[in-house]
């Protein structure tokens, strides 16, 4: 049974989001779903596909986990500032209440912006564009704290400390959290994150915590002379709703960033089996502007909005209801 009061909820909220940015000069675009290649992730799970052509090779081709890899060769063409409304997609998700393996995504680009200028900016985004009824811990004046700072406070960690994955190991280990022998100093920092803060998050208001540690490999910049990445990620309700970096421009550490994760994608996944996305290495190479980048999940951003624990009523066709009804829409 499809639900029209959450479709128009939805087509309200995008309408705002569009007013937002038509009205600050942003370019709304519009990139592909399908992509031959993708910027490596070894967390991300992928789908893939297969390109038929009569003339060609088959070709294999993946659904896109974010539209950033389209998006970043826009801005270094000279695009301006720009946003898109997209479908996304990631692998192995879990089926449940706030996860869906296709969802709908806000992604952002403000040149000159760095992550700092876009909390600012989300927070004005956050009172523009909600309902009039949203509950008040969306539309509160943000939290706004440091990954240090909020280790420390629930898990007692000191991240300073921390850089030696020993110290690390045995803070984890006297949580009670179990690690294994040959893990990786972000996999251990994830497992101390997941159990012991984002549980403690507050709720009645949104949370921003910024400075993410630099172990954490991504294409944010590294901040000079300390342990962390000009990144951060917005939680509303104890739901993580967004992630915000200030983009890297650096060509060589481009380069070595899809070097080193491509690698560490290739070497795990041609264990497992799964998907091992092309890597166009030339994507190091485009001329990135100075900008900050913000994606946020609409699907939960919309359930937040809508004071709902789950992001299930508010798609029309969720994946787990196809699977356990033999594709049945009816």
């Amino acid at each position: 049974m499809f639900n029209f009061t959450y479709q128009r909820k939805r087509n309200a909220l995008y309408g705002n989001i569009r007013r937002f940015f038509d009205t600050r000069g942003y370019m709304e675009v519009s990139t592909p779903s399908l992509s031959s290649s993708l910027i490596p992730e070894p967390t991300i799970k992928n789908f893939s596909t297969t390109f038929i052509n009569s003339f060609m090779e088959k070709r294999e081709l993946y659904l896109i986990p974010s539209p950033e890899i389209f998006m970043k060769r826009m801005l270094a063409s000279g695009s301006g500032s720009i946003y898109q409304i997209s479908q996304c997609f990631r692998n192995a998700e879990q089926l449940g209440e706030i996860h869906n393996p296709e969802f709908s995504m806000l992604e952002y680009y403000t040149v000159d912006f760095d992550e700092m200028d876009s909390i600012t900016l989300t927070e004005e985004f956050l009172k523009e564009i909600s309902f009039d009824d949203a509950p008040s811990y969306v539309t509160s004046k943000p939290l706004v704290m440091s990954v240090a700072e909020a280790v420390f406070k629930y898990s007692g960690l000191d991240l300073v400390k921390a850089q030696d994955y020993q110290f690390l190991k045995d803070h984890a280990e006297k949580r009670g959290l179990y690690v294994p022998d040959d893990e990786a100093w972000d996999d251990t920092f994830n497992r101390i994150f997941i159990n012991d803060v984002e549980p403690s998050l507050p709720l009645e208001c949104p949370v921003i915590l910024t400075d993410y540690p630099k172990q954490i490999e991504c294409l944010a910049l590294e901040k000079e002379g300390l342990f962390c990445r000009a990144r951060w990620e917005m939680y509303i309700n104890g739901v993580e709703v967004a992630n915000c970096y200030a983009e890297e421009t650096d060509k060589e550490k481009i380069k070595k960033y899809y070097e080193k994760e491509y690698s560490r994608l290739k070497q795990e996944r041609e264990k497992t089996g799964e998907v091992i996305p092309a890597a166009d290495f030339s994507f190091a190479q485009i001329d990135m502007p100075k900008s900050s980048g913000v994606a946020i999940g609409l699907d939960r951003l919309l359930m937040v909005e809508l004071g709902l624990k789950e992001i299930t009523p508010l798609l029309s066709f969720p994946l787990s209801d196809m699977l356990s009804n033999g594709n049945n829409t009816n």
